[in-house]
C-alpha cells in the first residue's frame, strides 16, 4: 500500500464511502422522482437533470444538517460536560489540558498559537465553528431545495401557487424533515456514550482499553 494512502486511510474509506452512497443516492432518488412524476403524468427527467432538481438538494441537505449539528454539538458539549465511565468523555476533574495553554506553544504548532490574540481565540474553538458553519450551509440548503421540491409537489397536486423559502420555513413540513433527523442523531451519540462505559472494540480509539475497568472515564 503506498504510504500516502496509509497514513490517510480512514479519510480515503470515509469519503470513498460517502462518494458511493452519494451516487447511489442519486440514482435511486432520480427513480424515485420519476416515478412520483408519472403518477401526475408528467415527463420523466433524465439523471443530470435530477442533480439540479430540489427534491435531490433537499434529501442531501437535510441529512448533512443534522450530521454536522450532531457533530458541532458533540464536539462543544464535551467540552464543559462529562459522563463518568465513558471513553467518549474526559475525566471529571479534568477541567482543562496543559498543552492547550499557549505559553506552552512549541517550533512546529500551528500559527494561530505562535502569533496569539485574536487568531489564537478563533482558533481555539475553530473546530466548533467549522462544524456549526457547515450545519448553517446546510440549513440554508435544505430550505433552499426544500421550498423548490414543496412547490413542484403542490403544483403537481393542485396547481397551487408557488410560496417563497421564509414561508417554507415556517411550515410543519419542513420542520417534521429536520426534526426527524436531528432526533436520532442526537440518540446515536447518546447511545455511543454509554456504550463505551460497558462495551469495547479492541484497537478502536473511541474505546478505552478492554482491561479498563467501567468507571475509568476517556479513552
Amino acid at each position: 500500500m503506498p504510504r500516502w494512502i496509509r497514513s490517510n486511510a480512514l479519510t480515503v474509506a470515509m469519503l470513498g464511502a460517502f462518494l458511493v452512497f452519494l451516487a447511489l443516492q442519486s440514482v435511486f432518488g432520480w427513480q424515485t422522482h420519476n416515478e412520483e412524476l408519472a403518477g401526475y403524468g408528467a415527463q420523466p427527467l433524465s439523471w443530470l437533470a435530477y442533480l439540479g432538481t430540489g427534491h435531490f438538494a433537499e434529501s442531501v441537505f437535510e441529512n448533512w444538517e443534522s450530521e454536522f449539528l450532531q457533530m458541532g454539538g458533540y464536539v462543544l458539549l464535551t467540552a464543559y460536560l462529562v459522563q463518568k465511565g465513558s471513553a467518549e468523555s474526559k475525566p471529571e476533574d479534568q477541567t482543562d489540558r496543559p498543552e492547550d495553554d499557549e505559553r506552552r506553544a512549541k517550533p512546529d504548532s500551528p500559527w494561530p498559537v505562535r502569533v496569539g490574540g485574536l487568531p489564537l481565540a478563533v482558533y481555539r474553538n475553530s473546530l466548533s465553528l467549522a462544524l456549526l458553519l457547515i450545519f448553517l450551509g446546510s440549513f440554508v440548503g435544505h430550505l433552499l431545495g426544500g421550498v423548490v421540491d414543496y412547490n413542484e409537489q403542490q403544483a403537481l397536486q393542485s396547481g397551487a401557487a408557488p410560496i417563497s423559502a421564509w414561508q417554507f420555513l415556517g411550515t410543519s413540513d419542513f420542520w417534521f424533515q429536520s426534526m426527524q433527523n436531528w432526533q436520532s442523531e442526537f440518540l446515536a451519540v447518546g447511545t455511543l456514550i454509554v456504550l463505551s462505559i460497558f462495551l469495547r472494540q479492541h484497537a478502536s480509539p473511541e474505546s478505552k482499553p478492554v482491561t479498563a475497568a467501567h468507571a475509568e472515564t476517556g479513552a
